[in-house]
């Protein structure tokens, strides 16, 4: 893939940049190995003061950083300034807490003396997703860099600008040559970064392909490896919570939010016989509604995918469920106009036999399932590989934490408000 800005709102290429060489590569990474031990020697007060000055430099920045990513990757204008504020915030999080997160531990032991150390262990590859140019950076960076390590970033090839960008905050921010560095280098380039014997770990967020090779070539080397991959969220309804538009409401944020490209959107829907017509028909019309248009006008409500390659293939993707006998509620189709857009979809009737059964829908489609009971929910919602997150709706905190706690996913935080509850996972 090209390092370039192609604006998915109209697929016009903007700018490219070219690829750094092998050698360039490699006093990169010298140069992050290098200013390691400096960096890790310095106390961690300034690092933490490091930190607060590049999140104070981020909202400064708010404007350009919004701007590049609506451009580069589609991401509406409104949503864009949410990303780089939540940005920011992580950064002061770790300004403000780091300190303490990472003091020694004391452990009581009976004889002699025994403490819990959290260590850096040196310069780390962090290997970055399009669809949070900021975000997936920023979580990655911040306690990597305030505990002590250097980072070197391959961002994803379609927002080499949000990439450049992020390098000149650090470095604007006071970050000595080395400890944070961009990389512009294709994906084929991974595998020979890891396997430099100066690289002690590495970071990946993308696509389970992606992750296994990633995986496969840490473990081969004996590194720390850490990847965040695909996500086929399951949203189970256990009740309307006697508000269907509040219902409603957070089903079109949970799928919708980013255009439906997130990794922990939630993807499917299980709704029980007796509201499943009303979900559906109401769902559709709040999807219908939706205006496409360009990313970077506020009353926009649906913008492009990420890249036209990712609208083919999710436009595949519906296409083989309805040709398989789903049906499309509404949308099921691209949208006549330039650009990388797809109509929001509503699938119902999707089965074993089709690919959006089993394969993540990076977009504005959901599928809904209609069940006859929670076991049902709960076994259809298991059945995915993926186990990334998930959604229990109910007015019953207790009844929304019983079923969250069985399901096969990555974590839970229960989210408790009148008239009903929300238990993510």
């Amino acid at each position: 893939m090209a390092i370039a800005t192609v604006n998915p709102a109209d697929n016009t290429t903007l700018k490219e940049f070219d690829g750094f060489t092998d050698e360039h590569v490699d006093d990169c990474i010298s140069s992050a190995h290098t200013a390691y031990d400096n960096w890790r020697s310095m106390n961690v007060g300034e690092r933490a003061k490091f930190l607060a000055r590049a999140g104070e430099l981020m909202i400064e920045r708010t404007d350009k950083f919004a701007s590049l990513m609506t451009t580069e990757m589609g991401k509406l204008i409104g949503e864009a300034k949410g990303e780089v504020a939540l940005a920011a915030s992580i950064l002061k999080y770790y300004a403000d807490n780091g300190e303490k997160m990472i003091a020694d531990e004391t452990i009581s032991v009976d004889e002699g003396s025994a403490i819990v150390r959290t260590t850096s262990i040196g310069a780390l590859l962090g290997v970055m997703p399009w669809n949070f140019p900021l975000y997936q950076v920023v979580r990655f960076v911040g306690p990597n860099l305030l505990l002590g390590n250097t980072v070197l970033i391959k961002h994803a090839s379609i927002c080499p600008q949000s990439a450049q960008a992020l390098e000149d905050l650090f470095r604007d921010a006071g970050a000595p040559v080395g400890v944070y560095t961009n990389l512009f280098v294709s994906g084929t380039k991974i595998s020979r970064i890891i396997d430099n014997p100066q690289i002690r770990g590495v970071s990946l967020t993308g696509s389970e392909g992606a992750g296994a090779s990633v995986g496969e070539q840490a473990g081969k080397r004996l590194k720390k490896s850490v990847l965040e991959l695909g996500g086929s969220d399951p949203f189970i309804v256990l009740d309307d919570g006697d508000d269907f538009d509040r219902l409603i409401e957070a089903a079109v944020t949970g799928r919708m939010a980013n255009t439906g490209q997130s990794c922990v959107a939630s993807k499917r829907f299980f709704v029980g016989t007796a509201t499943y017509d009303r979900f559906v028909t109401e769902l559709s019309e709040a999807l219908a509604k939706l205006q496409p248009g360009d990313p970077a006008d506020e009353n926009t409500t649906l913008g492009p995918l990420s890249s036209e390659q990712a609208a083919q293939d999710l436009d595949e993707l519906v296409k083989d469920a309805v040709d398989k006998g789903a049906t499309a509620v509404t949308g099921g189709s691209r949208i006549d106009r330039p650009g990388a857009y797809i109509e929001a979809t509503v699938l119902t009737g999707v089965t074993g036999k089709m690919r959006a059964f089993s394969e993540e829908l990076f977009g504005p489609v959901a599928v809904v399932y209609a069940v006859d009971s929670v076991d049902e929910a709960v076994e259809l919602s298991n059945a995915s590989p993926y186990g990334l997150g998930a959604t229990v709706y109910s007015r019953d905190n207790n009844a929304a934490e019983a079923v969250a706690d069985r399901l096969d996913t990555g974590g839970r935080s229960p989210i408790v408000g009148p008239p009903c509850s929300r238990a993510t996972v």
